[in-house]
């Protein structure tokens, strides 16, 4: 099976990919705190799906992708969370009732002991804010402006393509939930301007992204994007913040991430993986690695060894927070 990180929206910050049940189970448990979920899948085997999480100081984000169709059970956290649909027409059932279009973004509470359904490629995002802004949505007195919450986090979604390091992910995380907590007390509306992102920019991301093989070259880039070097190079930090290079240098470790996900030996060839992305420093691929996701090469793969232990009952020890 293809890796499904292209599909999956935060896809830098994956955590699980091509996944059996048993690993699955285990990752979901830990990331969205839903300790007690179960999982039914439509066809009875194979590859599961894909999960990214991203944490920030005002709440964390868990986007979950479905390789399958599959029914979740038992969805029940301490506190009240956010979901989200992003594709392919999941449904929810709340309190033993019947299966609903999951349409909008609603908010689930603890009682509520919510099941959802994703159809094969289907997409949802959970949302766990910190508990003020939490409350601000769960008690808006007009109601959520659904519309516009979905406004901002799409402009996220789209935004997240160019965080800068971890540092800055954190921040427009933090940011979003802020916004959103602002949205639900009638302080502001959502703002957003993602949809005017200039086509021959996105030409060069699209390249960027999708040919892994390419090497960097700031003429043959500019060329691709119908633009003179400068030209990009403006457009590129006016619109996306970054310059053409780091975004570069992001995508090629994000497909390292990609490598070390998927790994399932004891003991995963970092150096080779770096290699294949052209980084031959080893040290200095790790502080960068650190630097843009937040933990070491070495704890990512952990953390994919860690489901396999768990699945195989090898070991007890608890899985480490993403």
């Amino acid at each position: 099976m293809p890796n499904t990180a292209s599909a999956l929206e935060l896809d830098a910050y994956l955590r699980l990919s091509r996944a059996s049940l048993g690993e699955w189970l285990a990752a979901i448990r830990k990331i969205s705190g839903c300790r007690d979920m179960a999982c039914r899948l439509h066809n009875g085997g194979g590859p599961v799906g894909a999960l990214s999480a991203l944490e920030s100081e005002q709440g964390f984000i868990v986007c979950i992708y479905a390789s399958q169709g599959m029914d979740l059970t038992g969805c029940r956290t301490s506190d009240p969370v956010v979901l989200v649909p992003l594709g392919g027409e999941p449904q929810i059932a709340r309190q033993g009732g019947r299966w609903q279009p999951l349409g909008k973004l609603i908010v689930a509470r603890p009682e509520d002991r919510f099941h959802l359904r994703l159809p094969e490629l289907g997409r949802v995002m959970i949302m766990r804010p910190r508990t003020d802004i939490l409350n601000n949505l769960v008690n808006s007195n007009a109601g959520l402006p659904i519309a516009e919450c979905h406004e901002l986090i799409d402009c996220y979604l789209r935004r997240s393509l160019f965080f800068r390091d971890h540092n800055h992910a954190r921040q427009m995380t933090s940011e979003l939930f802020c916004r959103l907590g602002r949205i639900a007390r009638e302080e502001s509306k959502s703002g957003c301007d993602c949809s005017g992102l200039d086509r021959r920019l996105l030409r060069a991301v699209d390249k960027i992204r999708h040919e892994p093989d390419w090497d960097f070259n700031l003429t043959e880039l500019a060329s691709y994007a119908g633009v003179s070097e400068r030209n990009l190079y403006y457009l590129m930090k006016r619109d996306a913040g970054i310059t053409p290079y780091r975004l570069y240098q992001r995508n090629r470790l994000t497909r390292v991430r990609y490598r070390l996900v998927d790994c399932q030996c004891m003991v995963p060839h970092i150096s080779r993986y770096a290699a294949d992305e052209g980084f031959s420093h080893l040290g200095r691929f790790a502080a960068l690695y650190r630097e843009h996701f937040g933990e070491l090469p070495s704890e990512t793969a952990q953390w994919r060894r860690n489901l396999l232990e768990a699945e195989s009952g090898h070991s007890e020890e608890p899985l480490a927070a993403p």
